[in-house]
């Protein structure tokens, strides 16, 4: 009886994995999707109360943030709940910050819209600590690898339709508010009205959200593994201080982080300029998606080319590429400019896991806490867009594009270094095309 029951159990739990296995490919898409509607928020938002560059881009600060202070309270609350509560939490705080855009738009105010985006990030952060895990965990270990390619597939087809959808909804209006010769009264009914756009696509994704996280509490009594990673500890990051390839990689992600958050963030501003393409806004959004689009191509052939070629010698010449376009399109007009900025994103694309396969390589036990280092990295498209649209308010945004080329310099140096074994043999290419996302 107890081996028939045994099998009935393995049974259920073969029956269910594909379920969840969907659901948590779909977190993927879903925090993807949001994340890049952030670049469609940076034009309109910047017209609709008349902002700096550099005031602008606090959306991406406060965005960002969130993955500084989250990261590792997350780790903590994933070991005490979950995997499948843990998506559940996630997905109710993400909404609950998509949610609060509707207040944003009724104020007509910046900072509401700040906040907004800082919940957004808590919910997306716990939501990345509990699906790259579990996504692993879902089937055998032989195949882990491609259930995590399959899953930042769709990552990536999010980030591509994102600023499309986002272009359509919030940028079909325009940019600009003419605000000349207008009362204080009828400003803020002016901005209340245009507000109204920006809010519908996060309320759209709050209630898929919403929907999703039913999903998965459905699945709370289910046989979900269980959490087996030690989880990472604030007082032993500094342990790792005496680890050159990881110190000097979440240097190289915070960096890489910023310069890709950066171009995203002005890339329509910048092609809306007369000496670029002179485009209206919904149409020069729209080609964001091309800049994703080109990441999620970049990341198939990177996987094929990561399995032949040395992953530090790959990191290096994709940095070339990108700081030669960057600054390309810094030095040139018209569709160059344009054309070379969008191709950044092809050689964006196996950057991030890259370098945190790099960075974390022969840590051992400290591997999570290495990892969760790495995350915080990414607190980078915090600060540097930041620096960018400082740069861009007193000079030009071609000028500021020199703050991405910069970071891709880095990037390049970091790359050789691997590449010459800095800080220890290095692990297989296969290891890096393992990891690519």
């Amino acid at each position: 009886m107890s081996g028939s029951g045994g099998r009935e159990t393995i049974s259920a739990v073969e029956r269910q994995q594909p379920l969840l296995l969907g659901l948590v490919v779909f977190l993927f898409f879903a925090w993807g999707f949001a994340t890049v509607l952030i670049d469609t928020l940076v034009p309109k938002l910047k017209g609709l109360f008349s902002l700096s560059y550099a005031q602008v881009m606090l959306t991406q600060f406060s965005f960002f943030l969130g993955y500084f202070v989250f990261s590792i309270p997350s780790g903590f609350l994933l070991s005490r709940i979950g995997y499948i509560r843990g998506a559940v939490l996630g997905l109710v705080v993400m909404a609950c910050g998509c949610l609060l855009f509707i207040p944003a738009a009724m104020l007509a105010l910046f900072p509401p819209f700040l906040l907004a985006l800082f919940v957004m990030a808590a919910g997306i952060t716990l939501l990345q600590v509990v699906a790259n895990p579990f996504i692993a965990e879902l089937g055998p270990v032989s195949s882990s690898h491609s259930r995590l390619t399959l899953a930042q597939a769709f990552n990536s087809l999010g980030t591509t339709i994102g600023p499309w959808v986002g272009a359509v909804l919030i940028l079909r209006t325009g940019v600009a508010l003419h605000a000349h010769n207008m009362t204080a009264a009828a400003l803020a009914a002016a901005r209340r009205s245009e507000a109204h756009s920006v809010q519908l696509p996060f309320v759209i994704i709050a209630v898929a959200l919403v929907a999703l996280a039913i999903a998965f509490w459905f699945f709370r009594r289910s046989a979900a593994p269980p959490v087996s990673a030690q989880m990472a500890r604030l007082s032993a990051l500094w342990a790792l201080r005496d680890q050159p390839r990881l110190i000097l990689g979440t240097l190289a992600i915070f960096l890489y982080v910023g310069a890709e958050v950066s171009i995203g963030s002005v890339m329509t501003n910048y092609l809306m300029q007369s000496s670029v393409l002179g485009w209206p806004a919904e149409r020069a959004g729209k080609l964001v998606s091309l800049y994703w689009g080109g990441a999620m191509v970049g990341r198939f052939i990177g996987a094929f080319v990561l399995r032949r070629v040395r992953p530090g010698v790959v990191l290096a010449f994709c940095a070339i590429c990108t700081t030669l376009l960057a600054l390309t399109s810094s030095l040139t007009t018209g569709e160059v400019a344009a054309g070379s900025l969008i191709a950044v994103g092809l050689f964006n694309s196996i950057m991030f896991p890259t370098i945190f396969a790099l960075a974390s390589e022969n840590l051992g036990t400290e591997t999570p806490n290495g990892s969760a280092l790495l995350v915080m990295g990414i607190v980078g498209g915090a600060i540097i867009p930041v620096i960018t649209g400082a740069i861009a308010d007193r000079t030009s945004l071609a000028t500021a594009l020199i703050v991405p080329t910069l970071c891709y310099t880095w990037i390049l140096v970091y790359g050789w270094l691997t590449a010459n074994g800095l800080g220890g043999e290095m692990r297989g290419s296969s290891d890096a095309a393992a990891a690519l996302r």
